[in-house]
């Protein structure tokens, strides 16, 4: 059987939510974003059952519609999921998948004067729209958030942000323990800009912008760097400060401002949105490219370190690398829904 025919038992459902948070974005991004809500098949089944509720985010560069992305031999993302909840040993849920793409290729699913207030729209938007469109079960205690890289990071944050929305977590290989994970492309940063751009990056971005589809070996870390800062270290009026001087030296004040929003180190702060939570996963490749199982222990052990321990603890690590992770999903999403529907029928 070819992997396209899928016979799908649940249902995807297509929206566009008009964003007010979104509205006037300082990149100028759509505030109309589509959103995907999967409903299980319990859903049609059992239609006064209310379901706990799981948010997927992409990462760097993601966009909702990649989900419909298929490699060869392989299930796309959306198959997987609803062929996970075929299984009947798989407490349902209803998964909704959300866009925070932007110009810079993502957003963190933060708020900066840089980027947008794309934290406010998941948390403030999204939530309650699905709330009020679909049988959720409110609360904190039934809703999850997972994702992978960028989105992971997102899926690490969000709930000690708001630990009054979201009730647990699965990050795939997230952003964490930043000097690990960003500084290399910092310092191939720095000199790609003093080499191809004249240290000038608005020279990268009319020249990145200038040949879609053309990438330069130097595309990525320049891609990266600019992004992060423009969420971590962006001014009030929009200013993205770079975390180094003209030098090549480390800006201090700058990185700092970085270190602030790492998860590892947000996670002392945090300590008791954490422990209130009912599931967390972190997962990661052990050779991980960008050496996010490195950050993925080190946030494991700032949450261990907070008295968190199994059941809803869980942590591991696998042979594979940041990429061709889209097996990891359902893993993480029947963990997150068997935790999260304690105390439903």
């Amino acid at each position: 059987m070819l992997t396209r025919d899928h016979a799908w038992v649940g249902t995807l459902h297509e929206h566009a939510i008009d964003s007010q948070a979104l509205t006037g974005n300082p990149l100028g991004d759509p505030n109309v974003r589509p959103l995907y809500v999967y409903t299980p098949p319990a859903y049609e089944a059992e239609p006064q059952r209310r379901f706990p509720t799981l948010y997927v985010i992409q990462g760097l560069t993601g966009m909702v519609e990649m989900w419909r992305n298929r490699k060869p031999f392989q299930p796309t993302v959306l198959e997987r999921v609803d062929a996970l909840f075929a299984d009947p040993a798989t407490r349902p849920a209803v998964v909704v998948y959300v866009d925070a793409f932007t110009a810079l290729g993502g957003s963190q699913f933060l708020d900066s004067p840089a980027t947008g207030r794309y934290h406010t729209y998941l948390c403030d938007e999204v939530v309650p729209w699905v709330d009020a469109h679909y049988r959720t079960l409110p609360g904190a205690a039934h809703r999850g958030i997972a994702g992978k890289s960028s989105g992971g990071y997102g899926a690490m944050v969000t709930p000690m942000l708001r630990p009054d929305l979201f009730g647990g977590l699965a990050t795939h290989a997230g952003d964490a323990l930043f000097e690990h994970c960003y500084w290399p492309d910092v310092r191939a940063a720095i000199r790609a800009l003093r080499d191809v751009y004249d240290g000038d990056y608005d020279a990268f971005w009319t020249d990145f912008r200038a040949r879609p589809g053309r990438p330069k070996h130097t595309d990525d870390a320049l891609l990266n760097v600019w992004a992060m800062a423009a969420c971590y270290s962006a001014d009030a009026d929009g200013t993205v400060r770079l975390p180094w001087h003209p030098d090549g030296r480390i800006d201090h004040d700058v990185w700092n401002r970085w270190l602030a929003w790492d998860p590892v180190r947000m996670a002392a702060v945090h300590g008791e949105a954490l422990r209130s939570l009912r599931a967390i996963w972190i997962d990661a490749g052990r050779s991980d490219e960008f050496y996010l199982d490195v950050g993925a222990d080190a946030f494991a052990a700032a949450v261990r370190g907070l008295g968190i321990g199994e059941p809803t603890l869980h942590v591991e690590r696998f042979d594979g690398t940041h990429a061709n992770l889209e097996w990891r999903y359902p893993l993480a999403l029947a963990f997150l829904s068997e935790r999260l529907s304690a105390g439903t029928s």
